[in-house]
């Protein structure tokens, strides 16, 4: 025919290309690792490490109803956390989210069972107070000049203040076991088709996603992601979605505190990722002056992220109070600021500004929460706890501050 004459590949030789692509994956991998790329590998691995600890110290660590309500608990600081992110970013700090959760728990709970409010425009009220406290301290830090650390320092004691007073001399309001807002952390999918179809659409919806991107940045000149990668990634994501969803379906089902958490993530994310405005905040982050030569609205943008913070403090606030289904002058004390910081920090934000995205604050939550499920379940004193979460927490500004010399170091910082 003229043609080429078509030889067989020589034995092996499949099995050869598979072994070579394996290593180009591993070779570009520990290119990225070396020059400060971790991504979020080392929570992960955290992560891991610490459920096979406690899963080999005590099988109920991995039972369906322990996991179920990791789950649940892991949202009220999680919100929380996303918020803190936002702030992070700018290489700012937000010291009065956990006082912001309680005082708007507190307003919700005294409007609604003192006043007589239905709940809707109760929870409204409660949000919207949380985002006009963020615009209050954006105002004051970005206008007036007031650092942020104690702008919202002083907020962290007067609106824990300003809770107290509003709870008045009984410092405990119950709220309805029925209620909307009880139902939060209380109501649960059992129909296993939902946990099931969730996790469909969520693999689907991040494959179709990244093959969109892929396209875009192929056709924009960029490196992109190949078809390999985006398979192998889908395959994983999906791997995970419906391993929990079946662990989630062998107790109660999926709860809607889950859901709702997982909808703001997938939400927010694509706000700081896919929209002009998200690109401005990673651009601040580190680089004000640049960024105000470019023509960016820097004080626009830095009020903005405090708005973001004291709202998802003030939702935080509301899924902790249907937790316990209470307001009390407990609400927002404890170490929940310093779970939600920490959450933000394990997950992969960094200190610095300019890298991180809102999944961190979920994998940073699980990571304390997992923490604190395991010692309660060994009975361990909770000064463990403490003791833990701050190694962990610690290991994670190292990484950050390694990372950072190591980006420096190759030009990418």
């Amino acid at each position: 025919m003229g043609g080429r004459p078509v030889t067989a590949p020589p034995p092996g030789g499949g099995r050869r290309t598979v072994r070579t692509r394996l290593a180009h994956s591993t070779e570009a991998l520990a290119g990225r690792l070396r020059v400060g790329e971790l991504g979020s590998l080392p929570v992960l691995v955290s992560l891991a490490a610490i459920w096979l600890i406690f899963a080999g110290l005590d099988e109920a660590f991995l039972s369906p109803r322990n996991l179920s309500n990791l789950s649940i608990d892991v949202v009220g600081t999680g919100l929380i956390a996303v918020g803190v992110v936002f702030v992070l970013l700018l290489g700012e700090i937000d010291l009065s989210v956990a006082s912001v959760s309680g005082l708007s728990a507190a307003v919700f709970a005294v409007l609604n069972v003192h006043h007589g409010m239905p709940e809707a425009p109760a929870v409204a009220l409660a949000v919207a107070l949380g985002t006009a406290i963020g615009f209050f301290q954006g105002f004051v830090f970005t206008k007036v000049g007031v650092p942020a650390f104690v702008v919202t320092l002083a907020g962290l004691l007067g609106w824990n203040g300003l809770m107290l007073y509003i709870l008045g001399a009984t410092g405990t309001v119950n709220l309805d076991d029925d209620g909307l807002v009880a139902q939060l952390t209380d109501y649960y999918f059992s129909y296993v088709a939902v946990a099931y179809g969730v996790a469909a659409v969520g693999v689907a919806g991040y494959f179709l996603a990244a093959v969109a991107d892929a396209r875009r940045r192929r056709s924009a000149g960029v490196p992109a992601r190949s078809t390999r990668e985006i398979a192998v990634r889908t395959a994983a994501l999906a791997a995970v979605a419906f391993a929990t969803a079946a662990v989630l379906n062998r107790f109660q089902g999926l709860p809607l505190a889950l859901l709702v958490f997982l909808v703001l993530l997938v939400v927010l994310d694509q706000v700081l990722r896919r929209t002009r405005y998200g690109r401005t905040v990673f651009a601040l982050g580190g680089r004000l002056e640049a960024a105000r030569r470019a023509g960016i609205s820097v004080d626009r943008v830095r009020i903005s992220v405090f708005m973001v913070s004291g709202t998802m403090a003030a939702l935080g606030g509301l899924f902790l109070a249907s937790r316990v289904t209470s307001a009390s002058q407990s609400s927002g004390g404890g170490n929940l600021l310093m779970n939600a910081i920490a959450a933000a920090v394990i997950g992969g934000t960094s200190l610095f500004g300019g890298r991180g995205t809102v999944w961190s604050a979920l994998f940073g939550v699980l990571v304390i929460q997992s923490i604190a499920s395991g010692v309660a379940l060994l009975g361990i004193r909770g000064a463990v706890q403490f003791m833990i979460t701050g190694g962990v927490l610690l290991l994670a500004v190292v990484i950050d501050s390694l990372s950072r010399r190591a980006q420096k170091a190759h030009g990418r910082v």
